[in-house]
């Protein structure tokens, strides 16, 4: 298996000392505007490191990275990789990252983007499931959501697991996943401590495949994939998986998992 994008960004951080990487996500919400700026993010670096927080209930320093889901149309034909090949494609944020306390969820219904709260409450829960549902035997990791109608914009370390619409100034971003934790040190010691998702309404989003929109299911199957710990792909030959890190309008094969995501949520948990 070929290296993750944020392990070789942890990697990177552990190397050279937090201190010589500056936090790099400035944020800025106005009443008539939520703007979302990932500064440092390329479709070569799609990982940005966002510092260190404090999680009070764990009484450590966690890390933080943004990871950006860029839009890049797939939609050709992949030569089927052979089931050996296809079973091996996984990476992990870190081994050994995973959640060790189960955690609620909350949507803010006040920015959905033309979707219905109770839908993307729905949706995400049973794309939750998925992941859930393809530990043997069945594990509970991410717990149950909720609707909340106080807008908020996620992207902070402030003790809750939060999903919202709002404007990513790069018109290239499908979604960004905001993930905390210790990820580097004894791998027994390595946890998940936070996770939010922003989705792009510079995109139009559709709840049912829309070829011209993009399939809210099947970007969130992917971007929870991050929130559970597992890492993006980008090698050709794993393009059928659900972490494959390209998404683009109309796209639904990310709505499912495949052999290999399977096979690494089993070994992460």
């Amino acid at each position: 298996m070929k290296k993750t994008h944020l392990a070789a960004a942890i990697i990177a951080v552990i190397a050279f000392g937090a201190v010589t990487i500056p936090k790099t996500m400035a944020q800025q919400q106005t009443k008539e505007n939520r703007m979302v700026k990932i500064e440092g993010a390329t479709p070569e670096n799609p990982v940005v490191y966002l510092g260190k927080s404090f999680d009070k209930k764990n009484g450590k320093f966690v890390d933080g990275y943004a990871i950006v889901h860029y839009a890049k149309n797939i939609n050709k034909p992949v030569k089927p990789a052979k089931p050996s090949a296809d079973a091996a494609c996984y990476g992990f944020l870190a081994k050994g990252a995973k959640w060790k306390n189960v955690e609620p969820w909350i949507v803010d219904s006040a920015n959905t983007d033309g979707l219905a709260a109770d839908f993307i409450l729905e949706n995400m829960t049973k794309d939750i499931d998925k992941w859930e549902d393809a530990v043997s035997p069945n594990t509970d990791i991410l717990g149950t959501g909720n609707k909340v109608m106080t807008s908020f914009l996620p992207g902070t370390y402030n003790n809750k697991n939060e999903v919202s619409f709002a404007r990513i100034d790069d018109s290239g971003t499908i979604a960004v996943t905001y993930i905390w934790g210790i990820f580097g040190g004894l791998t027994s010691r390595r946890y998940l401590a936070e996770w939010d998702q922003i989705y792009n309404d510079y995109y139009d989003w559709s709840d049912s495949g829309d070829e011209n929109k993009m399939d809210f299911e099947n970007i969130a199957t992917h971007e929870l994939g991050h929130s559970v710990g597992m890492g993006d792909l980008y090698t050709s030959g794993c393009a059928a998986q659900t972490m494959y890190g390209y998404a683009t309008e109309g796209q639904i094969i990310k709505q499912t998992l495949e052999a290999g995501d399977i096979a690494g949520i089993n070994l992460l948990y």
